[in-house]
């Protein structure tokens, strides 16, 4: 636009392929960015810069990382046959944040997709093999979405295992704690009744 500087425009275009933010959610946030050059732009710049440096994959599980090997793989207390598999990075950090589990990670980089092209060749699947040998893994529990690409991952990762001679276990589906059946869908009552336990 001939009232904004090229510049900007790159910059705007840039923030809208973040994901939650469209061109106009992208507008308001370089707005404000430049508004406050000295204290937010300027050392967001600076911080983007140094992390697009430091910062690349644990080369064990695929986690990001400043080192060789990020800090749960080279924490020895997690290192307790335990082994949980999850899409990506996000997947990862969501469980961490919920502090349930004690071992170490596997990041596939995605999910199996004949849709978009993704075979098992195009994920970590092959390095996980690898590992349950080399890491005396005796459980691989299976954090996958949901999702049929991620329930397929499922199943084709356990076979692959099957004569691994590990322990496999996915985490439970249902209804989450404090969900009211009447908002839940069709896929998640029935995921629930499948998979309910004694009392």
């Amino acid at each position: 636009m001939a009232d904004r500087p090229h510049e900007i425009d790159a910059l705007i275009d840039l923030m809208a392929r973040l994901p939650g933010l469209g061109p106009r959610s992208a507008r308001r946030a370089v707005l404000h960015l430049v508004k406050k050059r000295a204290v937010l732009l300027l050392p967001l710049a600076e911080t983007m810069r140094k992390v697009g440096e430091a910062v690349h994959d644990c080369a064990v599980c695929g986690n990001i990382t400043t080192a060789d090997t990020c800090e749960i793989c080279a924490d020895p207390a997690r290192s307790n046959g335990e082994i949980c598999v999850v899409e990506d990075v996000a997947d990862l950090w969501a469980m961490e944040r919920g502090g349930a589990f004690g071992g170490r990670y596997h990041v596939l980089g995605g999910t199996l997709s004949a849709l978009d092209s993704v075979g098992p060749e195009d994920l970590r699947i092959p390095d996980l093999v690898e590992r349950i040998g080399r890491e005396g893994i005796t459980e691989v529990i299976l954090a996958l979405n949901a999702t049929v690409d991620g329930q397929t991952t499922a199943h084709y990762i356990a076979e692959e295992l099957a004569e691994a001679g590990v322990r496999l276990s996915s985490l439970a589906q249902g209804v989450p704690i404090g969900g009211e059946l009447d908002y839940l869908d069709d896929g998640t009552i029935s995921a629930a009744l499948k998979a309910r336990r004694g009392l």
